[in-house]
């Protein structure tokens, strides 16, 4: 994955011009300006296809990592089952205000991880966002749901191949395409 995504303002949905006077005109927002965004949220929704192909969407924890989007659950929650049947998902942090913030999307394939090493390096990222009580001494996440009480849960990675970004301050309004 590059270490910056090619990035595009789509102007068709993006404020091209201000009418009030001395408004600023819409321009792209950087890359790092929005994964900082999806870090800094408490939480995520990710949103899995059911086998039937209807949406599922549910709030998860999740961290950054070396460039890649990692999240827990449980191994029978819905989103596991779909993730099994259909790997692509979009993992999104929305503000819920029309005329201020932004709201970020990322589109990927979800991985489950099983690299020992690794999962202990997404611990550590965990409990570095969200403290120690994320997991349990045995290095396991816990807490959340019934899979979490046992000490069991499956950790996913999503590298992201396209985001989106769309951003709402005062009246200029943006609609920024990162490809990876």
């Amino acid at each position: 994955m590059p270490a910056h995504p090619t990035t595009e303002l789509d102007a068709r949905y993006s404020s091209a011009v201000n009418p009030r006077p001395g408004a600023e005109k819409a321009t792209a927002t950087a890359w790092d300006d929005a994964r900082r965004q999806t870090q800094d949220a408490e939480i995520l929704q990710v949103v899995t296809v059911r086998p039937d192909g209807r949406p599922h969407i549910t709030p998860v924890i999740a961290v950054w990592h070396d460039g890649t989007l990692y999240f827990s659950t449980g191994p029978q929650e819905q989103k596991a089952k779909n993730l099994a049947r259909n790997r692509h998902c979009a993992l999104l942090s929305a503000g819920g205000v029309l005329t201020e913030g932004r709201d970020v999307v990322v589109e990927g394939v979800a991985a489950q991880v099983h690299d020992p090493a690794l999962l202990e390096e997404v611990i550590r990222a965990y409990e570095a966002k969200y403290g120690a009580h994320i997991t349990s001494a045995e290095g396991t996440f816990h807490g959340i749901g019934d899979a979490f009480r046992e000490g069991q849960a499956v950790v996913f990675a999503v590298a992201p191949a396209t985001a989106y970004g769309f951003g709402r301050d005062n009246g200029v309004y943006t609609h920024t395409r990162w490809t990876f």
